[in-house]
């Protein structure tokens, strides 16, 4: 791709603002609505380059996701403030998948449900994380709460933190949910352990 093309260089009905506005914003790839989202490129880059450097480096939007700021400030054009942006962005859209979504869906009755409504925050995911689900009366999600990120172990979850977003949000019930990165459904003595305690003291 020539470093030299910018945004300007391309056709009106071809840029990708132009084609946002004209024929909305699920029109547009994942390349356009990067450069939409970074605005500029820099002196002697065009943000054409930048964007389509980033997808080569990350691939797609779960890449970018996974992408720590300092791993997306590792590309050039891209500082601290524009990997803010995209980190920004991408963190948008996955509250917008977990909350209004879940609402549309009613309540949860079953384990089923429950894995639906985090799938997308969970997908791709290289290492535990460790979620709260606050249901109100009516087994409705009203909120979710990450408690922890890495390998699980009962100092790591421990029963003060894993409930006390739901007990501010004054939640009825509590759904906890982790990924195994590894693909092996099975239960670590871990998972068996933090199980209890966590049971226990939602009894209390």
């Amino acid at each position: 791709m020539p470093e030299t093309l910018t945004v300007r260089d391309l056709p009106p009905s071809e840029r990708p603002r132009e084609r946002l506005l004209k024929l909305g914003v699920e029109a547009l790839s994942t390349q356009e609505l990067l450069e939409v989202l970074l605005g500029r490129g820099i002196r002697g880059e065009s943000v054409i380059v930048t964007a389509h450097r980033l997808l080569s480096r990350f691939k797609n939007i779960q890449g970018l996701s996974d992408a720590s700021m300092e791993e997306l400030c590792e590309i050039n054009g891209i500082g601290t403030a524009k990997a803010a942006q995209i980190k920004a962005a991408l963190e948008m859209g996955k509250r917008l998948h977990n909350h209004p979504a879940q609402e549309k869906k009613g309540p949860v009755k079953s384990a089923e449900d429950a894995v639906n409504l985090v799938r997308g925050d969970l997908a791709g995911k290289k290492k535990e994380h460790f979620l709260a689900l606050h249901l109100d009366i009516r087994n409705r999600v009203i909120g979710m709460a990450k408690v922890s990120i890495g390998s699980l172990n009962s100092s790591i979850v421990h029963p003060r933190e894993a409930f006390r977003e739901a007990i501010a949000a004054s939640a009825a019930a509590i759904i906890f949910v982790h990924n195994h990165p590894s693909g092996d459904v099975q239960p670590s003595d871990d998972d068996i352990e933090i199980t209890k305690r966590l049971a226990k003291a939602g009894e209390i």
